[in-house]
């Protein structure tokens, strides 16, 4: 088993470990982790250069995402996304959800993190009888470094790179920010930092609308669950 480096990760497995908890595995976010990971995803393949967003061509789901012909990237989980993306121009809302429940799942990412050795996974019998499967962060050294990283940026003011600043903008658009509040200690100044950082991809900015749209919806139907009972 080879351990990564940060250039070797990709952003939707950095963004994963920074929301998972070291001992127990939970990941923040859980109910709405299709939304990140897809966009994740999207934010990495736009970096890179292997999609286009059409900011001037926005429908009911979100800005128009384009596949770039001829940047097929080499890693296998973006080029199942790229793929998607290829498939017929979307809005960026609909790939969100395809992406991520799709070849950028859950699963699919802890796996990967599995096989670098950055996750440990244990399966034990309960009972005698019950499997039960447990995750938990096994290197978390490279944890550490990345939550510097990031509050380096949203506390002490640095300058960003590419990929600290879609991290930041993307646990922004996820609302699990303040869950590192430990690392990072929540603030009006980290807010307002990682709302920059935000909406300066649309990528991140999708997120955070189908996030909250999701939100919305489950305290309405709650309203409603509470007013008719």
């Amino acid at each position: 088993m080879q351990k990564k480096t940060e250039n070797d990760l990709l952003i939707v497995e950095d963004l994963t470990l920074l929301m998972m908890d070291d001992a127990s595995g939970a990941i923040a976010g859980a109910g709405t982790l299709y939304y990140t990971l897809g966009g994740a995803l999207l934010v990495e393949l736009g970096l890179g250069g292997h999609i286009r967003a059409d900011e001037n061509d926005t429908g009911l789901n979100g800005v128009k995402v384009h596949a770039v012909a001829g940047r097929t990237p080499s890693d296998p989980l973006l080029r199942a996304a790229h793929a998607k993306v290829g498939e017929r121009v979307r809005g960026v809302q609909t790939l969100l959800i395809e992406i991520g429940t799709g070849v950028g799942k859950r699963e699919a990412v802890l796996d990967r993190l599995v096989e670098r050795g950055l996750l440990r996974q244990e399966t034990k019998k309960t009972l005698g009888l019950f499997r039960t499967t447990s995750i938990s962060v096994a290197d978390t050294g490279y944890k550490k470094a990345l939550l510097e990283k990031v509050r380096a940026v949203l506390v002490d003011g640095a300058e960003p790179d590419d990929r600290t600043a879609a991290l930041a903008g993307l646990l922004s658009a996820s609302g699990t920010l303040p869950t590192l509040h430990r690392s990072i200690p929540w603030s009006g100044k980290v807010y307002k930092r990682a709302k920059e950082l935000e909406r300066s991809s649309w990528g991140a900015e999708a997120v955070n609308a189908a996030v909250l749209r999701t939100v919305a919806a489950a305290a309405a139907g709650t309203a409603v669950a509470v007013s008719s009972s």
